[in-house]
């Protein structure tokens, strides 16, 4: 086999690799929709205390991702401080959004967070090394690890995340969706990836424009 052709083969198997870490689980959307134009849309992140960083990262890529659409988003962090919400009943939630000048607002819940242990099996795979090729010593024992895998335990992190849309005029919901994230690298990949997954999909089910 040509070295052009084995490389071509890892670099193709690299790119399968790289796939989404995120799906969406459900999704719902009211049957009555009013026009897609909004003067203030607000998010809302509702983590809990210990995930301030997180929040404020999902928060700002969704706002990020509904400004690149036109919308006047902004982050509740930002406008009402991280503990303006708590310890009001819901009406008082209301009128203060309300008051604030916000006709619209989508949360992001984080419904639930889990850890599982589980067992990676050995694996045999091959990756040519021609600059180790010329003598034996060098090239097996700089193959023989990479060769022969052993398997091994590893912890994967599994994210479950909800979103609602609603309509603060009506005080309606418009749009429901709840996804799976999977070990994501970081705070900041999770949170870019989930607030261009759910406004590509509030605009495909006709939510926003």
């Amino acid at each position: 086999m040509k070295v052009r052709t084995i490389f071509a083969g890892v670099i193709s198997l690299l790119f399968m690799g790289c796939s989404s870490s995120m799906r969406i689980t459900h999704s719902w959307k009211s049957n009555v929709l009013p026009p897609k134009t909004y003067n203030k849309i607000m998010v809302v992140g509702m983590l809990p205390e210990n995930e301030r960083g997180l929040r404020e990262s999902m928060e700002n890529h969704l706002v990020g991702d509904l400004q690149k659409r036109g919308y006047n988003a902004v982050s509740s962090l930002r406008e009402l401080g991280p503990k303006s919400l708590q310890n009001m009943e819901e009406q008082e939630i209301l009128d203060k959004i309300k008051d604030n000048g916000f006709d619209a607002v989508i949360t992001i819940v984080l419904l639930d967070k889990e850890r599982e242990r589980y067992y990676v099996p050995a694996r045999i795979t091959y990756s040519p090394y021609i600059i180790y090729q010329r003598h034996f010593r060098g090239y097996y024992s700089t193959i023989y690890g990479r060769i022969y895998t052993p398997g091994y335990y590893t912890r994967n992190t599994k994210y479950f995340w909800e979103s609602n849309f609603y309509n603060m005029e009506s005080k309606e919901l418009l749009y429901s969706v709840q996804t799976e994230s999977f070990d994501p690298d970081s705070a900041t990949s999770l949170s870019q990836e989930y607030g261009q997954m759910i406004v590509n999909d509030m605009a495909k089910e006709g939510i926003i424009k």
